[in-house]
C-alpha cells in the first residue's frame, strides 16, 4: 500500500494556494470594485478568469482521472456527488447575495488580505458569522 508523505501534500497545497492567490490578485478579483463593475455588466474581463477556472475544473475532474491511475498526492480518485435540493438553492442564493453586496467571495477575500486590502476583514467576519450560524442552526445532511 502506498504511503502519502505529509510534507509532499503540504508543499503541493502551499504551491496550489499560492498560485491561486497570485491568479486572483493578478486578475483583480481581490478588488471588490472590480467585481462590482463586472456584476453591473460594465467590465466583462472577469469572464476570462471564470472561463479559465471552469477549464481547470474540467481538466481536474474529467480528464486527469482518465489519464492517471491515481493523483500525485493521494491514494485514489474520489467521487464528489452533488445534489440539487432546497438547501443547495437557498445556500447558493445567500452566497450570491453576499458576493453581490461585498464584491468578493471567500477565496478572493482571503487573497485580498494578502495584498493589503484590510477592509475585507469585514467580509471575512461575515463569512465566519454565516458559517457559525449554519453550523449552529442547521443540521448537516
Amino acid at each position: 500500500m502506498k504511503h502519502i508523505r505529509p510534507g509532499s501534500v503540504f508543499a503541493s497545497a502551499l504551491l496550489s494556494g499560492g498560485l491561486f492567490g497570485f491568479g486572483l490578485a493578478w486578475s483583480t478579483m481581490v478588488q471588490p470594485e472590480s467585481i462590482l463593475r463586472f456584476l453591473m455588466l460594465h467590465d466583462m474581463g472577469l469572464l476570462l478568469v471564470m472561463g479559465g477556472a471552469a477549464g481547470v475544473v474540467l481538466i481536474a475532474y474529467r480528464v486527469l482521472p482518465r489519464l492517471m491511475r491515481q493523483p500525485l498526492f493521494g491514494l485514489g480518485w474520489a467521487k464528489h456527488p452533488s445534489h440539487l435540493d432546497r438547501r443547495t438553492v437557498i445556500g447558493a442564493a445567500v452566497f450570491g447575495m453576499g458576493w453581490g453586496l461585498s464584491g468578493v467571495c471567500p477565496g478572493p477575500a482571503l487573497a485580498g488580505l494578502g495584498v493589503g486590502n484590510w477592509p475585507l476583514l469585514w467580509v471575512i467576519g461575515g463569512i465566519l458569522v454565516g458559517a457559525w450560524l449554519e453550523g449552529r442552526f442547521f443540521e448537516f445532511a
